[in-house]
Order: C-alpha cells, then sequence, then structure tokens
C-alpha cells in the first residue's frame, strides 16, 4: 500500500493546480522557493511554506499565488508599456493601480481569491509596518493609492493593518483624484483607456515632473513631435534630448516589470523599477583620480558629477533628535524586537567564540632562552644537572581589525527591515567590541524628497542640462569605530523615527564609509553594506541618462574592490546586489539578517590572510 503523501505536498499540488487554472495556462511552472515571489520567464515562484501550515500563512500564500495568477491572465504588457510615465513615483503608482486593477477582476468573479488576496494585504501590511504609520510619506504614495483603488474597485476597505497609513494620506487626495478612481472603476475591463485615466490621475496627483510629461507617449504620437521638432528651433531640441532619454528609461522600465515579480513589486515599487536604472554614485569621491586604462584621466562629459554639495550633511545621530524622544526610539526598538534578540545573541556569541579561539594566547616550550618555564622547574631539582627550559609566547595571526556597516536609510526600508537591521548592528557591535575588533555604524539617506535646496538653486539657475545630482545627502553616523557601544546604543532607534528614512544615493555613500575606513589605523578594514534595492533619487533621474545611478555605482564598488584594501560584502534584503558586488548574498526575509551578517562576517574572519595585496594598496587614500 502506497505511503500517502504529507499534507503540506498535497497544498503544494493543489496551490500550483489553482494557479494554472486562474492563469488559465496549463504549461505553467509552479515553484516554491526561498527567492523573492514573482513571475520569472515561465514560471511562477512562491514562498515556501511553513511545514504545520499555519491557517494565516497559508491564505496568505494562496493571495500572493491568486494575485499572480490574476496579472498573467489580465495583464497585457505591451500596453502597459504604451503609456508608462518617466518619472520613478509616477511610474510606481501607474503599476500599482494596474495591479489592483488584475487584482480586481479576479476579486469580482472569484470570492475564494478576493479572501485570499486580503488575507496577503494584511500580512504584508503587518510586516512591513503600516500600522505604525500616523503621517504621510512620500514613499508610500503608491501603496496608499494601490489601496485606495482597491476600494473604488471592489468596495473593500483596506486591512485593519494599513488603515491608519492610508487615513493619514485621505485629506490629501482632493475631490479631483477621488473622482478619477472611481472613474478607473467603470474601465477594469479595458486595459488600454484604464491606462489613460490612469496617466491624468498622476497628473492630478503633481507627481509628473514637468521635464517627463512627453514621456509616455504612445509611438505614433512620440514620432509625430520628432517630425515637428525637426524643423530648427533651439528650443525643439533640448525637448527631443528630453523626450527620447524619458522615453529610454521607460523601456528599460518595462523590460524589468515583465520579468520581475507582483508580490516584489507591490512591497517597494521604487526600489523594484529602479533595479534596472542603476544606483546613485558618490560626489566628493567621486572627483578623485580614477584608474584610467589609457594611461592618463581624462574629463568625461558623462561622468558622475553633483550640481552643489552646498547644502550636503554628516551628522552625528543624536544631533537629529532631542534626548528624551532618542530614549523612547530606543524602547520602541526593543520592545518590537525583543523574539528576535536571542536568537541573534546565541549566533553572537558563536561568532564571539571563534573570534576569542583565533586571539587566544600559545607558546613555545624547551627553548634555550625566553622567559623561565616554572612549570619544568621540578626537573631541575630532581637532577640539577638538567639546563633550565625557557619559554617564548608566539605571534597571533589574528590582525588589528575595524568593521564598518553601512545601512541604507531610504523609505523603502521601513517597517521590519529597518528594526532588525538597527537591531543586528547593535548586536553585532557589542559582540565585536567583546572581542576587541572596533566597529562603526553608518547610515545614509537624503534631507528631502525629490530633492532639496540643490535642486531649488539648479531651477533658480535656468535648468541647465546634465546637472548630475540634485538631492541634498544626509550622512549619519550612528557609532564612531572609537565610541564605545554603550554611549552609541540608544542612537540606533533614530532609525525608526518618522521623516528620516527618505531617498538614498548608495554610490556616494559608499564612497564616504571607504573614505572613513581608509583613514584608519587598523590592519584589516572590512566594510558591509545592508540596503534592500536601488538608489531612488527621483530629482536627479528625471534629468539625467537613465543609467546615471547604476553607472556610478558600478564605479564606486569598483575602486574599492581593486584599489583598496578594504574587504567589502553587501547583504541584500529582497534585492539581488550579487550583479554589483564580488562578495555578496541576497536575502528574502529581513528576519534573516542577523544571522546572515554573523555567518558572513565569521567567514571573513575564518579566511586566510589576503596576502598579494601589496602593502601599498593598504596606504592609498581617496582624494575627494
Amino acid at each position: 500500500m502506497a505511503k500517502p503523501e504529507p499534507p503540506i505536498e498535497i497544498f503544494r499540488q493543489l496551490t500550483g493546480a489553482a494557479t494554472r487554472a486562474i492563469a488559465r495556462r496549463p504549461g505553467l511552472t509552479v515553484a516554491f522557493s526561498p527567492e523573492p515571489s514573482g513571475v520569472h520567464g515561465g514560471e511562477v515562484r512562491l514562498p515556501v511554506p511553513s511545514r504545520d501550515l499555519p491557517a494565516r500563512e497559508v491564505a496568505a500564500l494562496r493571495g500572493i499565488a491568486d494575485s499572480l495568477a490574476l496579472n498573467l491572465r489580465h495583464h497585457d504588457t505591451r500596453m502597459h508599456r504604451k503609456r508608462l510615465p518617466a518619472g520613478t513615483m509616477a511610474r510606481a503608482v501607474y503599476d500599482a493601480v494596474e495591479r489592483a486593477r488584475c487584482d480586481a477582476l479576479g476579486a469580482k468573479r472569484m470570492a475564494g481569491a478576493r479572501l485570499n488576496m486580503a488575507a496577503a494585504l494584511e500580512s504584508r501590511a503587518r510586516d512591513e509596518g503600516f500600522d505604525q504609520v500616523t503621517e504621510r510619506d512620500d514613499t508610500l504614495l503608491a501603496e496608499v493609492v494601490s489601496l485606495l483603488a482597491r476600494e473604488a474597485f471592489t468596495g473593500d476597505a483596506p486591512p485593519p493593518a494599513a488603515r491608519r497609513m492610508v487615513d493619514a494620506f485621505r485629506p490629501w487626495f482632493d475631490a479631483t483624484v477621488m473622482r478619477d478612481l472611481q472613474g478607473l472603476s467603470k474601465l477594469v475591463e479595458n486595459q488600454d483607456e484604464f491606462g489613460r485615466l490612469v496617466r491624468q490621475l498622476i497628473k492630478d496627483l503633481h507627481i509628473d515632473d514637468p521635464e517627463e510629461q512627453n514621456a509616455g507617449e504612445d509611438e505614433q504620437q512620440q514620432e509625430t513631435e520628432d517630425d515637428q521638432q525637426g524643423q530648427g528651433q533651439g528650443d525643439s531640441e533640448d525637448g527631443e534630448d528630453q523626450s527620447s532619454s524619458a522615453d529610454a528609461a521607460s523601456m528599460e522600465s518595462m523590460e524589468a516589470d515583465a520579468g520581475e515579480d507582483a508580490e516584489g513589486e507591490m512591497e517597494g515599487a521604487d526600489a523594484e523599477m529602479l533595479a534596472e536604472q542603476g544606483e546613485d554614485e558618490p560626489a566628493g569621491p567621486s572627483r578623485q583620480p580614477r584608474p584610467d586604462w589609457h594611461g592618463k584621466n581624462r574629463d568625461d562629459k558623462d561622468a558622475y558629477k553633483v550640481f552643489s554639495k552646498e547644502f550636503d550633511e554628516e551628522i552625528e545621530a543624536p544631533d537629529l533628535c532631542d534626548a528624551d524622544e532618542l530614549t523612547r526610539l530606543r524602547q520602541n526598538l526593543d520592545q518590537q524586537l525583543s523574539h528576535l534578540q536571542g536568537v541573534i545573541a546565541r549566533l553572537a556569541n558563536r561568532l564571539q567564540r571563534r573570534l576569542l579561539a583565533k586571539q587566544n594566547r600559545s607558546w613555545d616550550f624547551d627553548l634555550e632562552e625566553g622567559l623561565l618555564d616554572t612549570a619544568r622547574l621540578d626537573r631541575v631539582v630532581v637532577n640539577p644537572m638538567d639546563p633550565l627550559s625557557f619559554k617564548q609566547e608566539k605571534d597571533t595571526e589574528f590582525r588589528d581589525t575595524v568593521v564598518s556597516l553601512l545601512i541604507d536609510n531610504s523609505g523603502s526600508m521601513r517597517g521590519r527591515p529597518i528594526s532588525v537591521a538597527a537591531m543586528s548592528a547593535d548586536i553585532l557591535a557589542r559582540t565585536l567590541e567583546r572581542c576587541a575588533v572596533k566597529v562603526e555604524i553608518l547610515g545614509f539617506t537624503t534631507r528631502a524628497w525629490k530633492g532639496g535646496q540643490a535642486r531649488e538653486k539648479w531651477l533658480a539657475a535656468g535648468k541647465p542640462a546634465n546637472p548630475g545630482r540634485l538631492n541634498d545627502l544626509r550622512h549619519i553616523v550612528y557609532k564612531a569605530a572609537d565610541t564605545p557601544w554603550r554611549r552609541a546604543r540608544k542612537n540606533l532607534g533614530l532609525m525608526l523615527r518618522e521623516g528620516i528614512l527618505k531617498e538614498n544615493i548608495d554610490g556616494e555613500a559608499l564612497m564616504w564609509a571607504a573614505n572613513r575606513l581608509i583613514a584608519r589605523t587598523e590592519q584589516r578594514r572590512i566594510l558591509m553594506v545592508i540596503s534592500d534595492g536601488a538608489p531612488v533619487d527621483d530629482s536627479t533621474l528625471s534629468v539625467n541618462p537613465g543609467n546615471y545611478l547604476e553607472k556610478h555605482l558600478r564605479d564606486a564598488i569598483d575602486y574599492v574592490e581593486n584599489n583598496t584594501a578594504i574587504e567589502l560584502l553587501a547583504i541584500g534584503i529582497g534585492h539581488d546586489v550579487t550583479r554589483y558586488y564580488r562578495r555578496a548574498v541576497t536575502i528574502v526575509d529581513a528576519e534573516q539578517l542577523g544571522g546572515t551578517m554573523m555567518e558572513k562576517l565569521a567567514e571573513l574572519f575564518d579566511e586566510q590572510d589576503s596576502g598579494p595585496r601589496a602593502s601599498a594598496a593598504r596606504r592609498r587614500t581617496l582624494v575627494n
């Protein structure tokens, strides 16, 4: 008699069959993987279910599967691409509303799918910390518009964990926006007309920059405009450059959209859509002389540049809020992660034992000179003719080390990712300090959304072409390498403060952290970067080439990896960092971050000395 299949296998089979049926694709492959959920080629990837199949998790997983299947069934990628806007935030809203349309088509016809997708939304809202949002934050605009669209299309209110967030936005939406959403509810069956009205919604939300207004026109309109622009007027040439650049960004974005997962996009549209466009570069360090394979440095007109550094800041964490608030934020962090602390602490203790084992004192015995070995004096007493025995301490192979943690403080890290990152950094700093390894904890973000005072200065200057970076950097020092852990412990709570997490410019942050490490005197320098997505700086992307930020980030990584003695390691949370960094790992869930940090650091300390790296390389400095 054949052994019955376990319940988890039956659940996998039923979920796969339901997904294929809803998508109307009999040959569709449905896989359960720790990788981010989504559609990859002809395969749908779903989270791995727990063996005990808790009811809440089952409903949420089925909701993810139903949403992906409905997107495959009702979404026309070519039609979607035709009206895709160029602005980062505009694209995020456009994609979010389209996903809401596909979900609504299934929710109206299938009661089971409707309940499953509601469970998935509730689970994600709770995990992302939406219930903690009490004021409007532009990084969450696409999420809120998606939930309001769902409400208009199906009549379903936002999930309980997201209601506070949606209520914080409602007063900001005027009657025109709400009328647009009601109009969209009548067009869910017609993607073409639906997309046209979504563009109007984006315009009424005032998130489409003037430079991008022509970027989402269809190909026929674009060709007509190009013909008109060929009449020789100077202004038309500028418009053509902007239009073609924006259209190229749109095409790149949609190619990414076709292969990315719907669930991943729901969790961070800004980061997902920018993954193909690129990541930002460093301003100050970018002016350094870079290696030139032809023998000299050249002034490249396409090189990364900064319009103004006047408003950038490097600031200590306590300077961003008062002491009482810092204490409250730290208490909040401890309460949120009390259940994680034990797990990470066990891993930290394991790392500590491994490090201390490398630093244990050892001796050579039976030597003719050195320190007298008193443990062997009994031999001389027994036989006075025996010579005295001496010992000498061996040199330890453990080198003087400093570790720098560079944490992405962008809006997409809000909720569990930033909380776990803060707690993991806290425990790691405490652990390494016990082992005489110095640690610094840094964060990077911007001072404003969509460009700050630098962008205003650019506008006042008449909008010169190719201005470079147009946002104001904010680099935060949570713990300096020479500061004891007990003095910096409260600072990490600042990451939970409303309004701190904004946009992120990874390249410049990487070079900033590298400069700080190179100025140190330790023999070994390790830089660990923690990020959950591509850099987002809408003001810069809207007026520069679409790959502007990615190019500079790659240049910055290349310089640090190949021209300094810094050991660079990256951890991506739901974001594939292996395509950028030589030594990198991608995790699916923020809960894995603490263990991964400990594991990767242990691997680094277990490695033998890197030898071939010349001592001259260790003395290299980065020139601003």
